[in-house]
């Protein structure tokens, strides 16, 4: 009987070291499996059919290599329908767009290095890998804006190299000042803007707002009805009749120091301006500026120096 018992131990403890390896070899077996891959932004991109434009048009720019690198990118990615307002705003075919001379700049500007998840994103300029500055607002809601008229519908979209956020617009860096944007609005088929730029010219401040990225200023820009009311008030006839400081002192009122789009503004905040020791005082509800009323379809006019937002009425000092 004890050497059966013996036996029967000897027994079971080689049964019990045999599961354990066997146990212990699964566990090496499963580690040593290949863990399976993230795609890359090139990727998620091309697998994703909001994004079939995008994509194409990645390839067609010859950036599926670039951006398949190491990284890290943020990209920033129209979707299907952004791409579709784009074109149609601006009298394009999706032919025309993937196959412009300047596709790769277009699509390189919605591309910044590092990983910038949603949760660090801040407002402010950002230097994408086009090298032209793209500039983030937050408005009231939380919402997050680029150049003040694309919105990011979704975020933190992961691959491999980098995090994609949604984008419900294609943002382009713009080409003109400020002063260029208005002198070709007075020869557009509805003109507009003549009566402003008469004004600086006289006042001698065209090249004020002509120059570049790093001026940032922001201009509440008079319709060419606001001067026209504003000549019934003071009872003369155009810009030539005002004199000269006061011509001066209420175009410098209409300038702020910094680049605001709209997003940007906050209900009861005051607005340094160029005027010194003047202000400008916000109203969101009322979509005002000192009580002159903003003209809602032209806000956020971008220009290299900053950027345009069109009122009704020409805002005089104290």
């Amino acid at each position: 009987m004890k050497n059966f018992n013996l036996n029967l131990w000897r027994y079971l403890s080689l049964s019990l070291a045999m599961m354990v390896m066997i146990v212990f070899t699964s566990c090496d077996d499963e580690d040593d499996e290949p863990m399976p891959e993230q795609a890359n932004v090139v990727e998620v991109l091309g697998g994703d059919s909001n994004f079939n434009t995008l994509a194409t048009a990645v390839v067609a720019a010859g950036l599926d290599d670039d951006l398949s690198a190491a990284g890290p990118f943020t990209v920033f990615a129209p979707t299907n329908d952004a791409f579709g307002d784009f074109l149609s705003d601006n009298g394009l075919t999706s032919d025309e767009l993937i196959g412009g001379s300047d596709l790769a700049n277009t699509l390189s500007y919605h591309v910044a290095s590092g990983n910038i998840a949603s949760g660090d994103v801040e407002a402010g300029a950002v230097t994408p890998l086009s090298g032209d500055k793209f500039y983030i607002s937050i408005d009231p809601d939380g919402r997050v804006w680029i150049n003040g008229n694309a919105m990011v519908t979704a975020v933190d979209k992961m691959a491999s190299n980098g995090v994609i956020h949604t984008l419900d617009y294609v943002i382009t860096a713009p080409t003109m000042s400020i002063a260029e944007i208005a002198v070709e609005n007075t020869t557009a088929s509805t003109p507009e803007f003549t009566q402003l730029v008469a004004a600086l010219t006289r006042a001698d401040l065209v090249d004020a707002v002509s120059g570049g990225v790093e001026d940032n200023l922001t201009v509440f820009a008079p319709t060419d009805a606001a001067f026209e009311d504003l000549y019934v008030a003071l009872g003369v006839d155009g810009v030539e009749d005002i004199p000269l400081d006061v011509l001066t002192n209420v175009l410098l009122y209409h300038v702020v120091p910094s680049r605001a789009f709209s997003q940007d503004l906050r209900d009861g905040a005051t607005l340094p301006t160029l005027l010194e020791g003047e202000t400008l005082t916000v109203d969101l509800p009322g979509l005002t500026i000192n009580e002159r009323g903003l003209v809602a379809s032209m806000l956020n006019i971008h220009a290299t120096n900053g950027v345009i937002h069109v009122i009704d009425q020409v805002i005089i000092p104290e």
